[in-house]
C-alpha cells in the first residue's frame, strides 16, 4: 500500500489518458471515467441575488435549505436549513416513495418556515453520476455509496421530482438546476474566491469536478466558453487498469460490497471503506498471529465494527495511541503497547494511501487545466468538501503536500467549503437566474443589430432609387449618394503599355509606385513601390502642407529608383469624394476617413499637385488621370477580367463604383458608351431614409466623428468605425453590470481604442476564449471567460450587420446593371479591395450570400484585386492614353 512518487505520476498519466477517454464522443461509451458535463457554465461573479431553495439527497442524512443571496455592495449569504433522516426502506424501497419523502420534506420545511405561498426556484443537489443534456436534467447512471432505490436508474430524476411536488398542490417551487455535491462544492467555493475551478470531494464517496474548455467537450454541442465537468473519477480503474496497484484487501471489500466491479478508486479511498479496510488487514494479521497473540475476537471477524471515525481517532495527534487502545477494548481485544503501535501504523498506510492516490489524480486535474491555459504556471483554487478531508487529522495535510510536490508548476489555494454543497445547489442556481435575466438583457441590446430581410429589401430598394436620384440633372444636387461621373470610360482591352508613375493617397499610409505594363500573348503588370506615413498633423493641417509632404514623398522615390529626370504620366489615386469635369479634374467634395486638411475642399487637388510640384521645382510630372480608389480596384480586375464592371471597396471607408450607359448620366453631355460612376455611397442615408435602422451607438459614434451628420451608411459599414460601434455597446453592457463587473476601465472609455483588427482576431473561428481574453487584456480590459464570449458575441453581431448592409447595396447595384442590359439573367464580376473584406474572417461570406439572397437573377463573381488601387491608377492612365490616341487619330 506504500506507493512511491514514480508510482504517483504514473498513476497521473493513466488518469489524464482517461480523462481525455471520456471527453471524447467515440471513446465515452467504454471509458471508465464518464467525464460527465454538467451544464453548469460559469461560476459565480459576485452580482447573483435572490431566493433559493436548495435540497441535498446523497449522504447520510437528507437536508432542505433556504438560501437568501444578497449583492448590496458586500457579498453575503443567510442559510436556513433543517435535516432529515434517510430511512433505509425509503432509500432501499423504489422511486416512487422516495421522491414523494422529498417532496414532503420539502413541503415540511416550507410550512415551518412560512414561504408556502412564495414561488421560488431550486436547485436539487443528487450526488450520483447522471447523465445530463441541459441544466434542469438528469437521468440517473448508478446508484454508489448505500443508495439502492428501485426503478431509478435511467430515469430523469428532475421530472421524477417534479411528479412528486405536483401531489402538493400548495407547493410552488420548480427545479431549476440538478447539480452534484462535488460542483455544490466548487460553486460554494467560487462565490468566496473567483479563482476556483475545481471541486472535490473525499467523504462517504469521493469525486471531482473542473472548468473545461468547451470546445474539447465532445459530448456537448457548441465550442463557446468552458463548462463544468464532473468527472465521477470513483470509478477510476473500473476497466482494470488499476490492477497492479490493488491489493487482496480491496478486492475483497470490492467482493462484499452492493456494487462488485464498480467504484474500485472510490473503495480504495472514501470513508465508506477505509474502515474496513484496515478491519481486514488487522483480521489477517491476527490471522497470522502478529497481532493480539492470535486471538480473533468476535469484533475483528464482524463486517462494518470498524468505522473510518475509529480511524481518524487513532491517527490523532498526541491522543492516537491513547485512542487506539480505547477503540481496540470497545471491540472486546485486550491489546499490548506493541499491538497499539501497529493498529495504529495501520490505520496511517490505509489513509495516507488514500490521499496519495486523490492527489494523484487531483494533480492530472491542475495538469490539464494549466495546459488548457497554455501557461507555464498556474494559480488556482480548488474547493473541499467531505467528512474524511475535514475530519481526518492528518488528512488535509498529506493530501496537499503530495499534490505540491506533484505539480509544482501549479500554485493550489486548497480551500474548505463551508457550508457544504447545498450552499452550492443554490449557487448554481443563482448563477443559472442570473445567466438568463443577464441573457435577456444582452439579447434586447443586441436586437437592433438585427436586420429582418425585410430591412434589407427596404435598403436595397432605397440605395436603388438614391442611385436614381444621382444620376438626374434635376434631383442630383439633393442626393445623398453623389454618383460622380469619373470620365473613365473604358475598361483594360489588353493593349495597355508603357511605363507609368501613380500616386495612392487614402489612408494613413501614402504610396508612391512605378508600374511597367506590357501588351500582346505576354502581357504582364509589374510594379516597385515604396510607402510613406501621412503624419496625423499633417493629414490635420493646411492643404499646402499636404501637397508638399506628398511632393517630398515623390521627389524621395524616384531618387530611390533613379528616375529623376524622366516625364512620366501618372495616375493619382485620390480616395475621397471628388466632382469631376474631366478624367485631369477633381474637384473635392468633402474630407472623410479622418482627413481635415484645410483649404482644400472645393479646390481641384490636381492643379494643388500641380503647384506643389512647380513650388519643388525639381521634376515635371504629366498627370493624366485623377482616379477614386474603388475605380482603380475595377480596373484591376478588369485587367484580369473583362467582365468586371463593378468595383467594391469594404475598408477603412466603403465605396462602390459600375460602369454606367452614357444615356443614364444627365449630368454629363453624351449618349453614347459608358462612364464609370463612382458612387460614393458612403453618403446613403443622409437624408434620414435609413434611420428606422439607425442604432443609438450608430448615433453616438456619429456625433462623436469629425464629420457629424455625413458618411452614415459608411459609418456602419466600414472599418474605421466598426470598432467604435462595438465600444459603445460595451461601455452600455458594462453600465448595465453585464460585462466586466460594472466597472468601466479608462481604456473603455478612450475613443477608438477598440479597431477593427479585434473585430476580425476576436471572430476567428480558430481562436480559442483564452486568446480572446489575452486580446482583451492587451486593451488593458480585464475580462473572465463569460466576458469574452459577450465581447464575441457583440463583434459577431456588428460586423454582421455592417455585411449585410454592404451586401443589400451592392445588390441594388448589380440589379441596375442587369435591368440597364435588358437580361432575364446578369453574369458580372465584382472587383474588391478592403482590409474588412480581406482580413475580416466572415464578412466576406455573409456579403456573398446576401447578394445572391436579394439579387438573385444576378450571377456574380467577386475578384480579389490582389495589387491594390495603384495598379488601377496606372492601368486607368494608360487607358486614357490609349483612348486619347484613338482620339487624336
Amino acid at each position: 500500500m506504500r506507493l512511491s512518487d514514480d508510482v504517483l505520476l504514473d498513476l497521473m498519466t493513466r488518469f489524464q489518458t482517461e480523462m481525455v477517454k471520456g471527453l471524447g464522443r467515440d471513446t465515452n461509451p467504454t471509458a471508465a471515467v464518464k467525464m460527465l458535463p454538467t451544464f453548469v457554465r460559469s461560476i459565480p461573479d459576485g452580482s447573483e441575488k435572490g431566493d433559493f431553495l436548495a435540497l441535498d439527497l446523497g449522504g447520510s442524512k437528507f437536508r432542505v435549505l433556504k438560501v437568501k443571496v444578497s449583492e448590496d455592495g458586500k457579498q453575503n449569504v443567510q442559510m436556513e436549513s433543517q435535516f432529515y433522516p434517510t430511512p433505509k426502506e425509503i432509500i432501499h424501497g423504489n422511486a416512487t416513495e422516495l421522491f414523494d419523502y422529498v417532496a414532503d420534506c420539502l413541503e415540511d420545511f416550507m410550512e415551518n418556515k412560512n414561504i408556502k405561498h412564495k414561488k421560488l426556484p431550486i436547485g436539487f443537489t443528487f450526488s450520483f453520476p447522471c447523465k445530463q443534456a441541459k441544466l434542469d436534467e438528469g437521468v440517473l447512471l448508478s446508484w454508489t455509496k448505500h443508495f439502492k432505490a428501485r426503478g431509478v436508474q435511467e430515469t430523469d430524476v428532475v421530472s421524477s421530482l417534479r411528479n412528486a411536488l405536483r401531489k402538493h398542490k400548495d407547493v410552488h417551487a420548480d427545479v431549476l438546476a440538478l447539480v452534484n455535491d462535488t460542483v455544490g462544492t466548487m460553486m460554494t467555493c467560487g462565490y468566496d474566491d473567483q479563482r476556483c475551478e475545481v471541486g472535490v470531494i473525499i467523504g462517504t464517496g469521493t469525486n471531482a469536478c473542473y472548468m473545461e474548455e468547451m470546445s474539447h467537450i465532445d459530448l456537448v454541442e457548441g465550442d463557446e466558453g468552458r463548462m463544468c465537468i464532473n468527472t465521477e473519477w470513483g470509478a477510476f480503474g473500473d476497466d482494470g487498469s488499476l490492477e497492479d496497484i490493488r491489493t487482496e484487501f480491496d478486492r475483497e471489500i470490492d467482493l462484499g460490497s452492493i456494487n462488485p466491479g464498480k467504484q474500485l478508486f472510490e473503495k480504495m479511498i472514501s470513508g465508506l471503506y477505509l474502515g474496513e479496510l484496515v478491519r481486514l488487514i488487522l483480521l489477517k494479521m491476527a490471522k497470522e498471529g502478529l497481532l493480539f497473540n492470535g486471538e480473533i475476537a468476535t469484533a475483528l471477524r464482524t463486517k462494518g465494527k470498524i468505522e473510518t471515525k475509529h480511524v481518524a481517532a487513532m491517527e490523532k495527534y498526541k491522543e492516537g495511541l491513547s485512542n487506539t487502545k480505547e477503540i481496540l477494548m470497545e471491540l472486546g481485544l485486550f491489546p499490548s503497547e506493541e499491538d497499539c503501535v501497529a493498529v495504529q501504523h495501520v490505520s496511517t498506510i490505509v489513509s495516507f494511501r488514500s490521499a496519495n492516490l486523490c492527489a494523484a489524480a487531483l494533480a492530472a486535474i491542475l495538469t490539464r487545466l494549466r495546459e488548457n491555459k497554455k501557461l507555464m504556471r498556474l494559480r488556482t483554487t480548488v474547493g473541499m468538501d467531505g467528512t474524511l478531508y475535514k475530519t481526518h487529522p492528518q488528512y488535509a495535510k498529506r493530501l496537499h503536500k503530495v499534490v505540491r510536490r506533484l505539480v509544482p508548476n501549479c500554485d493550489v489555494r486548497f480551500l474548505l467549503s463551508e457550508s457544504g454543497s447545498g450552499k452550492g445547489a443554490a449557487m448554481v442556481t443563482a448563477v443559472a437566474y442570473r445567466l438568463a435575466s443577464q441573457r435577456k438583457q444582452i439579447d434586447e441590446i443586441l436586437a437592433s443589430f438585427k436586420l429582418s430581410k425585410e430591412n434589407l429589401r427596404e435598403v436595397k430598394t432605397k440605395m436603388r432609387a438614391e442611385l436614381e436620384y444621382g444620376l438626374k440633372k434635376e434631383t442630383q444636387p439633393n442626393a445623398t449618394v453623389k454618383m460622380l461621373p469619373t470620365y473613365v470610360c473604358g475598361t483594360p482591352d489588353g493593349t495597355e503599355k508603357g511605363k507609368f508613375l501613380s500616386l495612392d493617397l487614402g489612408g494613413t499610409n501614402f504610396r508612391v509606385l512605378l508600374v511597367k505594363i506590357r501588351s500582346g500573348r505576354r502581357k504582364s503588370v509589374r510594379m516597385y513601390n515604396k510607402i510613406f506615413a501621412i503624419p496625423l498633423e499633417i493629414m490635420q493641417g493646411t492643404g499646402e502642407e499636404l501637397f508638399d509632404h506628398i511632393v517630398q514623398c515623390i521627389a524621395d522615390f524616384l531618387e530611390y529608383m533613379g528616375i529623376k529626370g524622366a516625364r512620366l504620366p501618372l495616375g493619382f489615386t485620390f480616395s475621397f469624394p471628388c466632382r469631376q469635369a474631366s478624367i485631369d479634374k477633381g474637384t473635392l467634395v468633402g474630407w472623410t476617413k479622418g482627413f481635415k486638411a484645410t483649404d482644400c475642399e472645393g479646390e481641384d487637388v490636381v492643379d494643388m499637385l500641380r503647384e506643389a510640384i512647380k513650388r519643388r521645382n525639381e521634376f515635371d510630372l504629366d498627370i493624366v488621370a485623377v482616379v477614386n480608389d474603388t475605380v482603380g480596384t475595377m480596373m484591376t480586375c478588369g485587367y484580369e477580367d473583362p467582365n468586371c464592371e463593378i468595383g467594391l471597396i469594404a475598408g477603412t471607408g466603403s465605396n462602390v463604383c459600375y460602369m454606367e450607359d452614357m444615356k443614364n448620366i444627365e449630368v454629363v453631355e453624351g449618349n453614347e458608351g459608358k462612364m464609370c460612376i463612382n458612387t460614393e455611397w458612403g453618403g446613403f442615408g443622409d437624408n434620414g431614409c435609413i434611420d428606422n435602422i439607425r442604432t443609438k451607438y450608430d448615433k453616438e459614434v456619429d456625433e462623436g466623428s469629425l464629420n457629424p451628420g455625413k458618411q452614415r451608411y459608411e459609418k456602419m459599414t466600414s472599418g474605421m468605425y466598426l470598432g467604435e460601434i462595438v465600444r459603445q455597446i460595451l461601455i452600455d453592457l458594462t453600465k448595465h453590470g453585464l460585462l466586466f463587473r460594472g466597472q468601466i476601465s479608462e481604456t473603455l472609455r478612450t475613443r477608438g481604442i477598440f479597431e477593427t483588427k479585434f473585430l476580425s482576431q476576436i471572430e476567428s473561428d480558430r481562436l480559442a476564449l483564452l486568446q480572446v481574453r489575452r486580446i482583451l487584456q492587451q486593451l488593458g480590459l480585464d475580462s473572465t471567460c463569460d466576458d469574452s464570449i459577450i465581447v464575441k458575441e457583440v463583434c459577431g453581431a456588428v460586423s454582421r450587420r455592417a455585411a449585410q448592409l454592404c451586401g443589400a447595396g451592392l445588390a441594388a447595384v448589380v440589379e441596375k446593371k442587369r435591368e440597364n442590359r435588358g437580361v432575364e439573367h446578369l453574369k458580372i464580376t465584382v472587383g474588391v479591395d478592403g482590409t474588412l473584406y480581406k482580413l475580416h474572417p466572415h464578412f466576406s461570406r455573409i456579403l456573398r450570400e446576401m447578394v445572391k439572397e436579394l439579387a438573385p437573377q444576378c450571377d456574380v463573381t467577386f475578384m480579389l484585386s490582389e495589387d491594390g488601387s495603384g495598379k488601377g491608377a496606372a492601368l486607368i492612365t494608360a487607358v486614357a492614353k490609349r483612348l486619347h490616341s484613338i482620339g487624336e487619330n
